[in-house]
This record gives structure tokens, C-alpha cells and sequence, in this order.
């Protein structure tokens, strides 16, 4: 026993001699193998998690645009060289109270992002502003009517054009909301927060005045509502706005990425832009700093009756005003706005003793011909 002991002692002294020595290697520990491979497998996760975000994300696009793939993923020029670039975003109301037609832009708004200054701002454009309506070519003109009714004849397209030469504004891109889509996007964030004006009920939703939560039913309600409002439809553009910078912010906040494969289902399916996948991801890299400075207001008109159609119309003054703001916020000189919408207003204050500064309803505009001061027919327009 003690000589078993004794080899025991022995054995365990050279052991410790020959480790501290050098001579004898430590018994492996499996905890390092399996650090090792629980690492590599965290990373095959993320990469495979990523490369899934990155073709969905892709494919929802291509959607979008119907581009082919290979054109999708390009970036323009402009967005490439990180240039300031102008958004048209037109809220369509196709599918919404029964309505089966192609429907009018209900929402329109125009978007600048300047990553230089690092800001963005909103403008919104009243529905029913008087305005020439341009089509699809440079040729098709559908004359004075209501800028919403540009979407109605000539699509993405032509509201485009109309909206570039109301305000000489370029406008590089268009991003088209069917209404629908609205309930989707904020349902897939998780709602969102919006500071409530005043309180009201529309479509059996419940508002009050301050701080409110809005999933995607009441944002629709909050975002539609006109008649109740003290301002009209001005009201409602602001109201409007505000659930857009909401959607925006919280989209980009880590929650809204977390929700981007319901966020990409609802996309493909209720939005259209000439935006591609390239321009897109390097709008969410390289233009993200101006998204959380964004200043917002919008085209104030008057009110008008002409042929017992109501209208807003714009002073050129207002335009004016307007048009120079855009521009700067483009990197571009302000020019003089000379289109026919301050060709009409002229010919109104000249002919028809029209006051912009009075705030009374103008009952007496007129819309004369395109190169004469002959009043055209309400059949014509």
C-alpha cells in the first residue's frame, strides 16, 4: 500500500516537473472547440440571414419597378455621385370606398433630400389646386383642371410632369402608395406615434387631442379625414405628413428592420417607384442623416369657384415662394416662374380684378385659352 502511494507521489511530482519544464503537454479542453464552433455557426447564421434580407429585399424591388434583375440593382448617377434628388410621393386611391378605376392622387407630396446639408424637406400640394395638367409625352395636354387629375390621365408619368412645371422643379423620381398599403406599413411597424391636433372621430376611430398611438386601421382614418377638420384639406395634409415622417422613422429604427420581410410583402404589392435596388440601398446609407431633418409645409391656396367646381388656387406669389425653396434645397438658382398657372393669374388680376390678398372665395376666375385672352368653355376643360 504505502510502496503504491509512494509511485503515486512519484508519478504526480514528474508530471508537474516536466509541464513546468515544458516537456509534457497539457491535456486538450474541449470549451475552446466548442466556443470555436458555436462562433462559426453564429456567423453562418447572419450571413445567411443577410444574404435572405438582401434578396428579398431585391426581389420586392424589382417588383416595384418592373425592372429585370440585372437593371434593378444599378444605382443612377445622380444618387451614385450623392447629389440632392427630388421625390414625387403620390398617394393614389384606387381600391378604397368601393372605387375600382384607376382613381385619382388624392396625396401628393414633394420630397427633397439634400445630403450635403443634410436635410430633407415635405411639401405638400392641395388636391384640388388649379394647375395645367401635362400627359405622359410633351405633347398631350389636358389643359387647366385639378392637379390630382393628372394621375387619373397620365399616371406616375404624368403627374410628374405636371408637378415639375407648376413649380419649375426638377423631379427625379416618383414613388406611388396605393391607400391600402398605408394599413400595411404601419401594422408591419408595429403602429406608430403621432401628436393628435385636436380631437375628432372618423370611419369609427376615436381621436384626442395629444400624444396618441395608431395602428393601421386609425392611421388610415386619421390620415383621410377632411370635412371635420377647422382647416379643411390643409388639415389633412398635415396630418398626412405627419403619419409619413412617422412611417419613415420608425422604418429605419431597428424595429422596422427587424419587420422587414412584412414590410417588403407590403411594398411589393401596394407600392410602384422608378427607384431601383442600387438607388435604394445607397439612399438608406448615404442619405439617412437628412431623413431625421425634415422640414414640411405646404402650397397655400385659395378658394374658388369656377363653373361651380370647387378649387384651390395659387397665387404666383405663393408659387413663387415655393419654387425658389425647392430649388435651394436642390443646390439650384432661383429662377422667375413664368407657366400658365401665372399667366391665368395675371390675366385674372388684369382682366377680372382677382384679389390674392383678399381672403374671400373668388367667384370670378377665369380660364382663358392657352395663347389668346379668350375665355375657354367649362366644356373644353
Amino acid at each position: 500500500m504505502e510502496e503504491q502511494h509512494s509511485r503515486r507521489q512519484q508519478k504526480i511530482f514528474r508530471n508537474v516537473t516536466l509541464v513546468q519544464a515544458g516537456l509534457l503537454k497539457k491535456s486538450r479542453r474541449p470549451l475552446p472547440t466548442i466556443i470555436g464552433l458555436l462562433v462559426t455557426f453564429a456567423v453562418m447564421i447572419a450571413a445567411t440571414w443577410g444574404a435572405h434580407a438582401y434578396f428579398s429585399l431585391h426581389s420586392a424591388l424589382v417588383s416595384m419597378n418592373g425592372n429585370n434583375g440585372s437593371t434593378a440593382t444599378t444605382t443612377s448617377a445622380r444618387i451614385a455621385a450623392k447629389k440632392p434628388i427630388s421625390i414625387l410621393v403620390l398617394g393614389v386611391d384606387q381600391g378604397l370606398e368601393g372605387r375600382n378605376d384607376k382613381g385619382n392622387s388624392d396625396t401628393i407630396i414633394l420630397v427633397t433630400v439634400n445630403p450635403t446639408t443634410k436635410k430633407a424637406t415635405m411639401t405638400s400640394i392641395p388636391r384640388d389646386t388649379l394647375t395645367e395638367i401635362l400627359g405622359e409625352t410633351s405633347s398631350t395636354s389636358y389643359y387647366m383642371f385639378k392637379v390630382n387629375s393628372a394621375y387619373q390621365f397620365g399616371g406616375s408619368s404624368g403627374s410628374v410632369k405636371t408637378v415639375s412645371a407648376m413649380l419649375n422643379v426638377p423631379i427625379n423620381y416618383y414613388v406611388e402608395v396605393n391607400m391600402k398599403a398605408l394599413k400595411g406599413l404601419v401594422d408591419a411597424l408595429g403602429g406608430v406615434d403621432v401628436n393628435v391636433p385636436f380631437s375628432f372621430s372618423y370611419d369609427w376611430c376615436d381621436f384626442k387631442k395629444g400624444k396618441q398611438y395608431l395602428d393601421g386601421r386609425h392611421a388610415i382614418a386619421y390620415a383621410r379625414m377632411r370635412y371635420d377638420d377647422p382647416r379643411g384639406d390643409y388639415g389633412r395634409q398635415l396630418r398626412q405628413r405627419q403619419i409619413i415622417q412617422a412611417v419613415v422613422k420608425k422604418g429605419l429604427s431597428v424595429n422596422g428592420l427587424a419587420n422587414y420581410q412584412k414590410l417588403l410583402k407590403v411594398f411589393a404589392k401596394y407600392v410602384k417607384t422608378n427607384l431601383t435596388f442600387g438607388d435604394m440601398t445607397s439612399l438608406a446609407i448615404n442619405y439617412r442623416s437628412a431623413a431625421s431633418n425634415i422640414s414640411s409645409g405646404y402650397i397655400q391656396g385659395h378658394d374658388a369657384t369656377i363653373s361651380g367646381t370647387s378649387f384651390q388656387i395659387a397665387s404666383t406669389e405663393e408659387l413663387q415662394k415655393w419654387s425658389n425653396k425647392l430649388r435651394k434645397s436642390l443646390g439650384l438658382s432661383t429662377q422667375t416662374l413664368t407657366n400658365q398657372e401665372t399667366r391665368q393669374n395675371s390675366l385674372n388680376e388684369t382682366y377680372n380684378g382677382v384679389d390674392f390678398s383678399s381672403n374671400e372665395t373668388i367667384t370670378n376666375y377665369t380660364i382663358y385659352e392657352a395663347n389668346s385672352i379668350t375665355p375657354r368653355s367649362s366644356d373644353s376643360w
